[in-house]
């Protein structure tokens, strides 16, 4: 996206500079002092063609630099979502973790009493019946 931008405005600059380059050679007062002669003129294409270069290459540069700040930005931002969600994801795993720890331990408390009570109804019924003689 910023290569075509980038683009557009080199072909914008050219366009200015060559619509720009014949106007400036028809409003030069003709002097006979002044060399009016194709080397004159060539000299100046020249100059003109030189600076638009170099604007050129400025624009270029601030949207090469536009473009990595914006990159870098938003990596930063991405990056700080990215550790917020996975610190939200630890969170809740870990609470998780603790509800199911506790659930299961009362769970085995639970098991582990009846099974006692059974245990020891079974015994003590088991003694009883021992005790009493069968009919």
């Amino acid at each position: 996206m910023h290569m075509r931008t980038n683009g557009q405005l080199l072909a914008a600059l050219l366009a200015t500079a060559l619509v720009c380059t014949p106007a400036l050679g028809f409003s030069r007062p003709s002097s006979p002092n002044q060399d009016s002669g194709a080397k004159q003129d060539l000299k100046d294409a020249g100059h003109e063609t030189k600076d638009a270069a170099k604007d050129t290459g400025h624009a270029v540069k601030k949207g090469t630099t536009k473009a990595y700040d914006s990159t870098k930005h938003g990596t930063e931002k991405d990056y700080d979502a990215s550790k917020k969600g996975t610190e939200k994801a630890y969170d809740k795993t870990a609470h998780g973790t603790k509800k199911a720890y506790h659930a299961t331990a009362n769970g085995t408390k639970k098991a582990a009493t009846k099974t006692k009570d059974t245990t020891k109804g079974a015994v003590d019924g088991a003694k009883e019946g021992s005790r009493e003689p069968q009919k």
